[in-house]
């Protein structure tokens, strides 16, 4: 059972993309009469007398394509056939089973076993060799399809570890989760449903009697909404408040701009750029923690609930439009004070419009009811928030849109 000597180049020219061909018959006229066809057009052949001593070969030999009978005594060609699908491979082998059957349901079975074509005993020599050639070509798209899925893997590796890189950069965004201003503090949670996500939240304050604290949610998913919350992130940092939009810099100090004129601000910004569909919408807010005033702008995005210490919720806004969608949009300023123990929640619409597990919305009303029954201060809340939704949503902790919140809890300092 060894091989014949072949002409490697004769083969290659030849056969294309079968070389090497296993023939496995118990009949030994039959292995010498195709073996001798074979090997005339160059291929290098190996053959075996039964299912068993095939096995046995294809442990060392992979061959290109295999020519089997059906009808052996012990293990059979459906059996050889399922027993050679399942062998750890990395090309694939074409599989001709050699039968007499012509009955549509025995070549049923034969396909179900994972036979690729038959030839019908006595073979012909003409036929035999269009069915090697058939195979060639089917091998042939293989390869070259395994190629393609190869080059298509390394760039999709290459987009992963991209993704994964901005996403870090991404959550450098959001440096601080908390931070205590005074005796209040202020919390922050994000959660991209992908590598990277169009949701941002931040704080920022030059003074301990002020902050100002904003969630956004850009148009769409995905790498252009994240450059999108790069560049707004920029515009509202705290790290460097003379480049901060909400910040005016006169010669007694800073002092915070209104709500209303921060989104007018940025709307400018954004609608002046060329080629830039994006818009976002936004809830801003500006709070004096001596008075418990807030000052806030609600720009397209979902009203802030404000959960008062006794129990009571309200929902607060007027609406307003999306920043960055029509030049010369105006904006109104909404005040509210708060009281030592409330709280107000600003968050993205990634949270109202989640899908529960009976096919409905959360929506405000199921908002209102998870804050009531939520647990724990600052970043314990909203991780319990977060927690709470994703049991209650219909996909569990696989998110349909980012979902982002600030919060902020009042405690006027009693020292001033």
């Amino acid at each position: 059972m060894l091989p014949h000597a072949y002409d490697s180049a004769a083969a290659g020219e030849a056969t294309g993309q079968i070389r090497r061909v296993l023939v496995v018959d118990d009949s030994q006229m039959q292995r010498r009469i195709l073996c001798a066809m074979l090997r005339q057009w160059g291929f290098e052949v190996w053959q075996a007398d039964s299912g068993e001593a095939a096995l046995r070969l294809c442990a060392d030999l992979l061959p290109d394509a295999v020519l089997s009978d059906w009808m052996m005594p012990g293990m059979d060609g459906l059996d050889f056939c399922r027993r050679f699908r399942a062998l750890q491979r990395d090309s694939y082998g074409y599989f001709i089973l050699l039968t007499s059957k012509s009955d549509k349901g025995e070549i049923a079975r034969g396909l179900d076993a994972g036979a690729d074509d038959f030839l019908t005993k006595p073979v012909d020599a003409g036929e035999l060799r269009a069915r090697i050639n058939a195979g060639a070509r089917i091998l042939a798209m293989q390869r070259q399809l395994s190629d393609t899925l190869g080059e298509l893997r390394a760039a999709y590796d290459a987009v992963d570890r991209d993704l994964r890189q901005a996403r870090t950069i991404q959550q450098a965004l959001v440096p601080q989760r908390s931070r205590v201003f005074g005796t209040s503090r202020v919390s922050l949670l994000l959660k991209p449903c992908g590598h990277v996500g169009g949701d941002l939240v931040g704080m920022f304050s030059h003074c301990d009697r002020k902050l100002g604290l904003y969630s956004l949610d850009v148009s769409g998913h995905g790498i252009t909404s994240a450059l999108m919350t790069a560049r707004i992130a920029g515009y509202l940092g705290g790290d460097f408040p003379d480049q901060n939009i909400a910040l005016d810099r006169i010669l007694q100090g800073t002092l915070f701009r209104p709500p209303e004129d921060v989104a007018q601000r940025l709307n400018a910004r954004l609608s002046a750029d060329p080629g830039v569909v994006e818009y976002l919408t936004m809830a801003y807010a500006v709070a004096d923690l001596q008075t418990g005033r807030v000052d806030l702008v609600q720009a397209g995005h979902p009203p802030p609930l404000l959960l008062r210490a006794d129990g009571s919720t309200e929902f607060v806004g007027r609406g307003g439009l999306p920043i960055g969608l029509i030049p010369q949009a105006r904006y109104d300023r909404l005040s509210l004070w708060l009281k030592p123990g409330d709280r107000l929640l600003l968050y993205s619409d990634g949270i109202t419009e989640a899908t529960l597990r009976d096919g409905t919305l959360l929506d405000q009303d199921g908002l209102r009811m998870l804050a009531r029954t939520c647990q724990g201060e600052g970043t314990e809340y909203l991780d319990d928030l977060f927690w709470r939704l994703t049991e209650a949503t219909r996909h569990g902790a696989r998110l349909e849109d980012d979902i982002s919140a600030a919060l902020l809890e009042f405690a006027p300092d009693q020292r001033r």
